[in-house]
């Protein structure tokens, strides 16, 4: 079955906090407020090549994107800074997984794996993966369809990478960024690119359109959250900011400016 792309999508992005306390990692303090109470701030490390969850805005040259806004409206709810580092997918997740962060939003989703060695909020974006092929290809028609003879690409260290090295098997094609990929399929170096299907179907739209197209039905139902190292003390202030973003609106103006329609409920 052939799924075509209609309007465009998103989800899946990865944002780190990489800071800490005062004295062991680094985090800083800034005076703010009317009263000039210092507020802390913490290193949040990023993606830039996600879209629409993180991106460089090339009008205005600034790090923009859903994962990006909602960050930031959970810093000030929750009365801290942020302040963006970016870096590729897996150095994010090392990052994590070693401290050397606070946390981590880009699209990175919730696994059991994933939670032996750091912590996550509570969900904040369903996503979940699928594959695509070049518009003219007659023979890929699903996963089902994947032999030990068909380069699959997708991103390094992303659950698409384990979930074709553990289902398939695909010769598998990694890369630091996801538009690598992308760019793969379109020059015909690749057969198929697997990953989350809110960014396919943005990039489908923006540079793929007539070019590729889905295939098969949506492989996984995957939720994004927010990662932090082991123990972190700033899960449970976060949850309670994202919590309060869900249920006064403002979680669903940041989804409906980058997604174009509100989630339901919201």
């Amino acid at each position: 079955m052939t799924i075509r792309i209609g309007t465009a999508f998103v989800a899946s992005a990865v944002l780190v906090l990489a800071a800490c306390n005062n004295s062991e990692t680094g985090a800083s303090d800034h005076t703010g407020g009317a009263d000039g109470d210092k507020v802390e701030t913490y290193q949040v490390a990023t993606d830039n090549n996600f879209v629409p969850f993180e991106f460089i805005d090339l009008e205005t040259n600034e790090l923009t994107g859903f994962d990006i806004e909602l960050m930031k409206a959970i810093a000030e709810e929750a009365g801290f800074a942020v302040e963006f580092q970016q870096m590729d997918f897996s150095g994010a997740l090392s990052g994590i997984e070693q401290g050397s962060y606070d946390a981590a939003i880009n699209g990175m989703t919730i696994t059991e794996e994933r939670k032996e060695n750091i912590d996550f909020s509570d969900p904040y974006y369903e996503s979940g993966l699928v594959l695509t092929v070049a518009e003219e290809d007659d023979v890929i028609e699903s996963i089902d369809d994947i032999t030990s003879s068909t380069k699959v690409a997708t991103r390094l260290s992303s659950t698409s990478q384990t979930y074709l090295e553990d289902n398939t098997e695909a010769q598998v094609d990694a890369y630091p960024e996801i538009t690598e990929a992308y760019q793969a399929l379109l020059a015909g170096h690749v057969d198929a690119v697997l990953y989350d299907m809110p960014n396919v179907q943005y990039f489908m739209q923006q540079q793929g359109e007539g070019q590729m197209k889905m295939v098969g039905e949506r492989l996984t139902g995957e939720e994004y959250g927010i990662a932090f190292p082991k123990g972190s003390d700033l899960v449970e202030p976060v949850n309670e900011a994202l919590a309060t973003l869900m249920e006064n609106g403002t979680y669903g103006d940041i989804y409906e400016k980058y997604f174009g329609e509100r989630p339901e409920g919201m």
